[in-house]
């Protein structure tokens, strides 16, 4: 086999392979002779048609099958050879195929670029320290009892955290626009769901009473006509409904798993819960800030394919998230390439350096910490043991959580050199993302 590589671009490479016309024709006949003892064919009885009707009759066939698999492990054989380290699948056109004749192909692919890892001691972490108070749990009991919460009419202006019944008409410039028009739909005021002004705008008015609101559109609306245009809403109140919060009692305990110890057990598990959230929050907020450090502190090529493999990744988990596609249904016009483009070049960046660190420093998956984070996920469950076992009899469930460890480890092993300020915060700030603590 004779190989040569080419540098295109970038990290581009064009490889030739040569391989021996031998190889191939040996590997023909031998598959024909195969076929020859069990084929069936009019006119011959079974395991006596000649070898020239069986090459006759299908060799174009295996011929073709052959060279695809001999250009594919010979590609990977000269990869090896070579010590190249292909990012994706290689774009492989034939060049000679002719029978008799040496087959040359050639593969084109990208390789992964090489990382120099930068000093990390100076990298600047601020790790947030918190525990959950009572009145956390308190917060949280209210939040719980208006997710259950009805809602009663009554005859009274309309306050913040109403429903309101109402029935509107939008106008632009006097003339109705797509969209500005609903009847009967029920909105929560406070909830924002609406553009600036318009719940606003309800609060105080009573069941019938109509008013105009003059408002505009929010310079960044998704509605191209609309951004930044005033604009006039009549609005009519049908009804309007204040909350109604469900009491502490069985039937609302047992909506959230508690079957037996009443109050005292749902507090329990009330904080239980919080504080496994405030203890990943915690740490997913230091973790942002390492990954973040990486980023900013190495200047990585990226091979286009692994940009574009984790491009059609995030379409597809957000296609699943709306329920799977629909046959016939054109993804890459409905969720662009553009959509993913920033996401995905910062994962596969993340990946590439992440890499390299576990590789410099060694670092393996902690078995035990593994066996850890799966049980705690399990703990979750009613029959925690059966999660566990069904982790590990997965392995594609099993290399995700070894992952998942893995760069917990990497986190641990740059906060080792860097410089962490360990700020006293609370439960809200820790929960909050990070832009809402920033706004």
């Amino acid at each position: 086999m004779q190989v040569s590589i080419e540098t295109t671009e970038g990290l581009e490479r064009v490889m030739t392979v040569g391989i021996p016309a031998e190889q191939v024709d040996t590997e023909v006949t031998k598959r024909l002779q195969e076929a020859a003892k069990t084929v069936r064919l009019n006119g011959f009885r079974k395991g006596k048609v000649p070898l020239k009707v069986v090459k006759q009759r299908f060799g174009a066939g295996v011929r073709q099958e052959v060279l695809g698999e001999v250009m594919s492990r010979s590609f990977y054989e000269a990869v090896e050879k070579e010590d190249v380290k292909p990012a994706g699948q290689p774009a492989i056109e034939p060049k000679e195929m002719g029978e008799g004749k040496d087959v040359e192909f050639t593969a084109t692919f990208e390789v992964y670029p090489e990382i120099a890892l930068g000093d990390t001691a100076s990298f600047e972490i601020e790790k947030l320290n918190a525990e959950v108070q009572d009145g956390d749990i308190e917060n949280m009991i209210e939040v719980l009892r208006k997710q259950q919460a009805s809602w009663k009419e009554v005859e009274r202006a309309a306050a913040n955290e109403d429903q309101v019944n109402i029935d509107y008409t939008g106008t632009k410039d006097g003339e109705e626009f797509e969209g500005g028009k609903a009847e009967g739909q029920n909105l929560v005021l406070g909830s924002g769901s609406m553009i600036p002004g318009f719940e606003d705008g309800i609060v105080g008015l009573s069941a019938g009473e109509e008013k105009t609101l003059a408002l505009s559109f929010p310079e960044d609306y998704h509605a191209e006509e609309l951004k930044g245009a005033a604009v006039e809403f009549v609005v009519k109140v049908n009804t309007i409904s204040e909350q109604e919060l469900p009491e502490l009692d069985e039937e609302f305990f047992k909506k959230y798993g508690v079957e037996e110890g009443g109050e005292e057990q749902f507090r329990t598990d009330v904080r239980k819960n919080m504080e496994r959230e405030l203890k990943n929050a915690a740490k997913t907020k230091v973790k942002n800030q390492v990954m973040d450090k990486l980023i900013e502190a190495h200047e990585v090529e990226l091979p286009k394919s692994l940009i574009a493999g984790e491009i059609d990744a995030l379409r597809g988990q957000m296609m699943q998230q709306f329920g799977g596609a629909q046959p016939n249904m054109d993804l890459k016009s409905l969720l662009p390439d553009d959509m993913f483009k920033e996401q995905a070049e910062r994962r596969v960046a993340l990946g590439l350096i992440v890499g390299e660190v576990v590789k410099s420093a060694e670092i393996k998956a902690d078995g035990d910490r593994v066996r850890e984070m799966i049980e705690e996920m399990a703990s979750t469950y009613q029959e925690p043991e059966e999660v566990v076992n069904y982790y590990y009899s997965n392995q594609q469930l099993l290399a995700s959580v070894e992952s998942a460890v893995l760069e917990d480890q990497v986190v641990e092993h740059i906060l080792d050199n860097a410089k962490v300020t360990e700020v006293d915060s609370t439960y809200d700030e820790v929960i909050k993302p990070a832009e809402q603590n920033a706004e």
